[in-house]
């Protein structure tokens, strides 16, 4: 089995690595690429890779390239976890959009936008010349926006799978808490990319919701940054990104008072390197826990494992509706438990949701459509409409001004502007 990780060169590969060396049982591992155009990043990473691997004991064969086209070749599953303009980029989306007062964060609102703007067109490049080399290669999205740049995945045909940690990050959390295994905690688990709660938690069938925030409600909402009473309220567990629509200006003040968290990224990152060019560095230092994405190795193996071994097991994915959520489309991308296995994802049925949640979804899917639109075909219009349908803008004089500023600042990365 050869896998393939685009955007190999990436400081938090070691992560996946590690995921790959300690499940190799389920996801047994002959070769693995590391593709990624910074050759002197991808050189410390990959012999980190190593390392890892022959200390695990891991039999499989690693190696890079900067060849995208000689990386696929022959891959069983290849993974996406490249950022376009890298943490400049990200730092830009998560500063400029607080100037109009707009929160400022790398996948939704104007910074969400600007990233799908310069990401989509890349992406389906990448994924046609991986169809080219292999046709029957699965792709796994790890790359934000997942659920705009899955659906355009889709959309154009692709075999294609979007993947979060959210959803693994709330299991390990909630079994932490209530004393279980991972294994025994199932989520009921539902609405878009990065706009979710959990109306259910089940352990070994039943559902432990209501203990678990009568017990632990304190430690749940200091974990997402809201009022315990909140969460009372709500009867759910929202995923924190939800408080940037419900809290939207307190966020956009604490945003103003510190430095971005690309800032922050590209400090870790800068020592990380350095701990990687180290020889003697043979596991994931501790200080790679800081630079995010926790889990992300064991739901990519999984998922991965699920797709290639045909397992038909259950996984928490991003994938076509396909009248799972009645009030959407069937092409819009939701985010909810479906069986996965050699045929893709198949959404699982959900519960009729309440306007509280189903509102919102229906109103960030309607800006993901004109988001994507934006993306293939590029125009300033297309990027206003974007931004005037969505729900942390809605205003003409920011969409025109956020317009603006968005184009100016992505001039390099988005050829039709």
């Amino acid at each position: 089995m050869k896998l393939a990780v685009v955007g190999g060169g990436s400081t938090y590969t070691p992560e996946l690595i590690d995921g790959f060396a300690r499940l190799r049982d389920v996801l047994p591992l002959a070769e693995l690429v590391l593709i990624d155009p910074a050759a002197d990043r991808l050189e410390l990473v990959g012999g980190l890779a190593r390392r890892i691997f022959a200390k695990q004991g891991h039999p499989g064969r690693i190696s890079w390239t900067s060849d995208l086209d000689a990386g696929v070749d022959g891959a069983d599953a290849v993974l996406l976890q490249l950022r376009v303009g890298g943490q400049a980029a990200r730092n830009q989306d998560e500063t400029w959009p607080l100037e109009c007062g707009c929160v400022g964060q790398e996948t939704t609102g104007a910074g969400g936008l600007a990233k799908a703007l310069r990401t989509v067109p890349v992406v389906l490049d990448i994924a046609e010349r991986v169809r080219r080399r292999n046709p029957d290669a699965w792709i796994v999205d790890f790359t934000n926006p997942v659920g705009i740049v899955t659906r355009a995945l889709l959309t154009e045909g692709h075999r294609a799978v979007g993947l979060c940690n959210v959803a693994i990050g709330f299991q390990r959390k909630f079994a932490r808490l209530l004393g279980v295994t991972p294994e025994q905690v199932e989520l009921e688990h539902v609405g878009l990319n990065h706009l979710t709660w959990e109306r259910a938690v089940r352990v070994d069938g039943e559902d432990v919701l209501p203990r678990l925030l009568a017990e632990h409600g304190d430690a749940v909402a200091e974990d997402l940054h809201m009022p315990r009473s909140l969460v009372d309220r709500l009867g759910v567990v929202p995923s924190y990104y939800l408080r940037y629509y419900y809290q939207h200006d307190e966020v956009v003040r604490e945003l103003r008072r510190k430095p971005s968290r690309a800032a922050e990224v590209a400090a870790i990152e800068k020592q990380l390197l350095e701990m990687y060019g180290d020889e003697s560095l043979d596991e994931k230092p501790e200080l790679l826990a800081k630079r995010g994405g926790a889990f992300y190795s064991e739901a990519a193996v999984a998922l991965t494992s699920s797709l290639l071994r045909d397992t038909g097991d259950t996984q928490i994915v991003n994938t076509f509706n396909n009248g799972t959520l009645p009030f959407l489309p069937d092409d819009a991308v939701i985010e909810v438990p479906a069986m996965v296995g050699a045929t893709g994802a198949r959404p699982l049925p959900v519960r009729p949701l309440e306007p509280l949640f189903s509102g919102l979804i229906a109103n960030v899917t309607a800006y993901e459509r004109l988001a994507l639109d934006a993306a293939l075909k590029g125009g300033r219009d297309r990027v206003f409409q974007a931004l005037l349908a969505h729900p942390l803008i809605g205003q003409i004089a920011y969409a025109e001004q956020l317009t603006d500023d968005l184009l100016a600042h992505n001039r390099e990365h988005l050829t039709w502007a």
